[in-house]
């Protein structure tokens, strides 16, 4: 039997999508339990680091809004895949161990620099002996190929990860293969800790096959859809929908904005929204630049997500706000919003979204620590917002680090983290059918939570969770299980 609230939700689907947003808000319950909210209370004050670890982590989530498919992939997972030809599509991948030492070395050809086996190939001899296939290095430097791919040590920021971790992902990347098999791994992953919905970024033109032949962006989208609908990623629980990103700084980025227009709008089951990424203070990529193209587009497209990585630099300018004249209703970080009070004002009256990235803030030195933040103030003066995990892998973190870190830094309650998860759903690109459904799973799967923690001793339910805790919660917190 419908009740009041799926009757109306079910009449909003026709709306325009802002308007959508607003009323979903107002006619969808928010999931709380006020003896819940005060034993939390309690329990964050004098719980230990790794029993409120426990708590979070058990806790259900919703949807990770900013997330890098190849940034977000773990690790220890990805050399699982990469070194292993059954998993990988017959690929064989080199990485650097050794640079200097021949004729002729291209300094930008960094150590652990990672390349296909079609281009260690077509090296001289000499060079060629300065890699080694991943599946022949020693455990010390296998340890070593896997930490230079994340941040994980003092000193390390900006510039190691835009600039070197990148470049050393190289032809495992763009291997379509791995990419497919890193995808249901990183759902398997977030699944563990109760995310219920993905939206990652990705490019999908340029995937390569084992033999280095092209693969067309149709093909990559059809291979998608069939891994995707495989038993072992359907058994993660998690639904996941696809940004196209388009990199803001190159000399042919518009035309990169209109080829991901006509893509997402071929297809629509998996698509469904466009993303600009790249180094905002790369003064090439400023988002007026793209004004007329997003125009044009909206002549020729509708009902197409925008979100935009806005505000990621350290100075005050005016990205945030020509960002949102561009058509986003996402904005990416928002580092900059308290130095515009206007565009604040504004964002108060909930026309757009900002996606918050509290680990990736803090490990790229935007922030030298949260008293410098800007979450606090967005969430509790009524701006639309929630929290992601960005580049989870390259962090070496996940879902739960953001949400430890929103408790921990800012004394987070119960119900503003519940209002976290909900956000990201209502403001999520996913289709209306979709949406709804997450919300409604969302909701049940709390009310779960709350009967099964309707008591005042928590231990016992507590020393039952078996939570996953990697490399940051380890140095952060000192968590470890």
């Amino acid at each position: 039997m419908n009740t009041p609230v799926d009757v109306e939700v079910t009449r909003l689907h026709s709306l325009p999508s802002l308007l959508l947003l607003t009323l979903l808000t107002l006619f969808t319950p928010t999931v709380s339990s006020a003896d819940l909210a005060v034993r939390f209370e309690r329990f964050k004050t004098n719980a230990s680091p790794a029993d409120l670890y426990r708590f979070l982590y058990a806790m259900p989530k919703a949807g990770d809004l900013h997330h890098h498919a190849g940034g977000s992939w773990r690790m220890e997972d990805l050399f699982a895949v990469a070194s292993d030809p059954k998993r990988n599509g017959g690929n064989r991948f080199y990485t650097r161990v050794r640079a200097g030492s021949c004729p002729g070395d291209d300094s930008a050809w960094r150590r652990f620099a990672t390349i296909a086996d079609f281009t260690w190939k077509s090296l001289p001899t000499c060079q060629q002996s300065e890699y080694e296939s991943l599946e022949s290095l020693s455990p010390s430097l296998r340890q070593e190929f896997i930490d230079s791919l994340r941040l994980d040590r003092p000193g390390e920021g900006r510039e190691e990860f835009f600039e070197q971790i990148w470049p050393r992902l190289g032809a495992m990347g763009r291997s379509i293969d791995v990419f497919l098999e890193m995808t249901v791994e990183t759902l398997k992953r977030y699944g563990a800790e109760g995310v219920r919905y993905l939206e990652p970024q990705t490019i999908p033109m340029g995937f390569l096959r084992a033999d280095g032949s092209m693969v067309d962006p149709e093909e990559f989208h059809s291979s998608l859809a069939r891994r995707l609908d495989q038993p072992d990623a359907r058994a993660t629980g998690v639904a996941v929908r696809w940004q196209v990103v388009v990199l803001r700084f190159t000399p042919v980025a518009e035309r990169h904005v209109e080829e991901a227009h006509d893509f997402v709008s071929r297809h629509r089951d998996l698509w469904v929204g466009i993303n600009m990424a790249g180094r905002e203070d790369n003064d090439k990529g400023h988002p007026r630049r793209f004004l007329e193209t997003y125009r044009r587009m909206r002549l020729r497209h509708s009902g197409i997500g925008l979100a935009i990585h806005a505000g990621e630099v350290d100075e005050p300018n005016a990205h945030m706000r020509d960002t949102l004249l561009l058509g986003a209703t996402r904005l990416g970080h928002g580092n900059n919003i308290l130095s515009d009070e206007d565009l604040l004002l504004q964002l108060r009256a909930k026309i757009a979204f900002v996606e918050i990235n509290l680990v990736s803030n803090l490990l790229l030195e935007y922030v030298s620590d949260y008293s410098q933040h800007h979450f606090a103030e967005l969430l509790r003066t009524g701006v639309p917002c929630g929290l992601s995990t960005d580049d989870s892998g390259m962090w070496d973190s996940n879902m739960t680090d953001e949400y430890m870190t929103a408790v921990r830094e800012f004394n987070l309650t119960w119900d503003e983290l519940v209002q976290c998860g909900r956000n990201s759903l209502v403001w999520s690109f996913a289709e209306p059918a979709l949406k709804e459904k997450l919300l409604a799973d969302y909701d049940r799967a709390l009310r779960d939570f709350i009967s099964r923690f309707d008591r005042d001793d928590w231990k016992p339910l507590l020393d039952s969770v078996q939570p996953v805790a990697y490399g940051f919660a380890r140095r952060r917190w000192n968590v470890s299980f």
